[in-house]
């Protein structure tokens, strides 16, 4: 689908495949998002992604206040393959995240993608595939998973690092300062901080 319907679509509640910088991406709008934990046949206790087209857009959507170090984190890593997680409740954490206080964030290097994310605001994804099978690596792979969803056109898509992001979670426990943790290595070299 072109830019345009597409984002109709998912604005509608519908589930779309993507392009990322990564990994392709099953994405939906946020009120959505138990459509990704269906789709995949995925334990709702994983929580989900929240994807941007940039920084700006995060922080009007979360309407949260940022800590200095997350923004530094941020300016640095993005755009790019680095998922900032950061203590964050409200309305968009409990649809990704059930139960947690934390959300997963990424702005990726990806022009089509951010494109589109430029027209619908940020939107929940994750990685296509099933629970517990590999991702798919392209456009052709993540098309023969989920042949029945909407892609984003033109193909092919940008080429891919084919490698999860690297995971990044801002930890902090009563008054000692608050540190990144590294909670899964990617594409992007350590160390982070």
């Amino acid at each position: 689908m072109d830019e345009a319907r597409l984002a109709a679509h998912v604005l509608a509640g519908g589930a779309a495949l993507l392009p990322t910088d990564t990994l392709p991406a099953l994405a939906v709008h946020p009120g959505a998002a138990s459509l990704i934990w269906q789709l995949k046949a995925r334990p709702a206790d994983k929580p989900l992604i929240l994807m941007a087209a940039d920084l700006a857009q995060l922080r009007e959507v979360l309407g949260h206040s940022w800590r200095q170090e997350w923004l530094n984190q941020a300016e640095s890593a993005w755009p790019g393959a680095v998922t900032l997680v950061l203590p964050f409740e409200g309305a968009i954490t409990a649809a990704l995240h059930p139960g947690g206080s934390s959300l997963g964030l990424r702005v990726a290097a990806c022009a089509p993608l951010q494109a589109l994310l430029r027209r619908t605001g940020p939107l929940a994804t994750s990685s296509v595939n099933r629970s517990g099978d590999p991702s798919a690596l392209n456009h052709a792979e993540a098309l023969q998973q989920f042949p029945a969803l909407p892609w984003l056109e033109p193909l092919p898509w940008p080429q891919a690092s084919g490698q999860a992001s690297t995971v990044l979670a801002w930890m902090s426990a009563g008054e000692q300062p608050g540190r990144w943790q590294v909670l899964r290595a990617g594409p992007v070299p350590l160390p982070w901080g």
